[in-house]
């Protein structure tokens, strides 16, 4: 996966391996090196100088937010500052905040020495906004382990990455945590196929929503770091198989929002399993048992999806042609990518 540049430098050697003589008892400053920190941060906003002396004497945890919020503000254009002091756990760092590449480096060097921290820099890969820094610092400065973040990834992300595109992309925001994808797909009412569906009672398709599944799944594949996937796959190459289990249990109506969920089953190359769920406002909605996509890796041939037509079984055989055609029982078909 690409990392941008800014949360590049954010991430270098910036969330903290505390250094455990000072983590267990802190250290008491000397009047010297109080004036040396009060000058290091004399730009930041009220309330950051005593935090850190705080926190240098007494390890205390909870000055770190405030330590942290304050040097993020220090470096912030006067008319962004508000949005970082609404208090909003999902405020994006650069998206919203507006820090370039260099303002990072800024603020990771001032908080080395303030905090007296070395930092790890792989596990800070999807650090992206207020909230994921508090909650991982609050973890390193505890010594507790801390769970994986999952990335989220806006529209403009979405289209990037998946070959489905408008009007027939069904994820608006999606995020990916280790074994899941989660995503949302509001119901606007102007979609195409709800004008006859149903007359005057627009009711939004239970196949478009499993389709909505499907695409997830897709986006996992192609965006996931699941070492079960030992190199990129191909966007080109994904195509539905098959979906069992399939369950409805309430109408969706425009202004619904739906909460779309898959977890791989099992995915061994060039098949992926997955199963799925969509909810709206909690209640459950839609349940696909298996979704069964069948992919390849970049470079390598197209998988195709064969019928078994002389054992009569049903079951769908994947096998590599280099022609990028697939057949059923020996004859040419087309395949319905997800």
């Amino acid at each position: 996966m690409v990392i941008d540049l800014q949360y590049q430098f954010l991430i270098y050697n910036f969330y903290p391996r505390i250094n455990r003589q000072n983590r267990m008892s802190g250290t008491k400053l000397t009047e010297a090196q109080k004036q040396e920190l009060r000058d290091e941060l004399k730009r930041c906003p009220t309330g950051t100088f005593e935090a850190a002396i705080t926190f240098r004497e007494t390890t205390d945890a909870e000055q770190v937010p405030i330590i942290v919020m304050g040097v993020i503000e220090r470096f912030l254009e006067p008319e962004a500052r508000p949005r970082l002091r609404d208090g909003s756990q999902d405020v994006n760092l650069m998206d919203e905040l507006g820090i370039d590449s260099l303002t990072m480096l800024e603020i990771v060097m001032l908080l080395e020495k303030t905090l007296q921290i070395s930092f790890d820099n792989e596990e800070l890969r999807n650090l992206r906004t207020i909230g994921d820094v508090n909650s991982f610092m609050a973890a390193k400065i505890k010594g507790e382990a801390h769970s994986q973040n999952a990335r989220k990834f806006p529209i403009e992300e979405i289209a990037a990455i998946m070959p489905h595109q408008e009007p027939f992309l069904f994820l608006e925001t999606a995020s990916i945590a280790p074994g899941e994808a989660t995503g949302t797909y509001i119901i606007k009412g102007t979609e195409s196929f709800l004008q006859g569906h149903f007359k005057d009672r627009p009711v939004f398709p239970a196949s478009i929503m499993i389709e909505a599944l499907g695409q997830l799944a897709v986006f996992y594949l192609l965006a996931a770091e699941d070492e079960k996937l030992n190199q990129d796959v191909d966007c080109n190459s994904i195509y539905f198989a098959s979906c069992d289990g399939v369950r409805c249990h309430r109408i969706c109506k425009p202004g619904d929002i739906l909460t779309l969920q898959v977890k791989p089953r099992n995915i061994r190359h060039p098949l992926a399993l997955f199963q799925g769920s969509i909810t709206v406002d909690g209640e459950k909605t839609s349940v696909a048992e298996e979704i069964k996509l069948a992919f390849d890796y970049e470079q390598n041939a197209i998988p195709e999806i064969i019928q078994d037509s002389n054992k009569g079984n049903g079951k769908a055989q994947v096998v590599t042609n280099t022609n990028g055609k697939a057949t059923i029982g020996g004859r040419l078909s087309n395949r319905e990518k997800v």
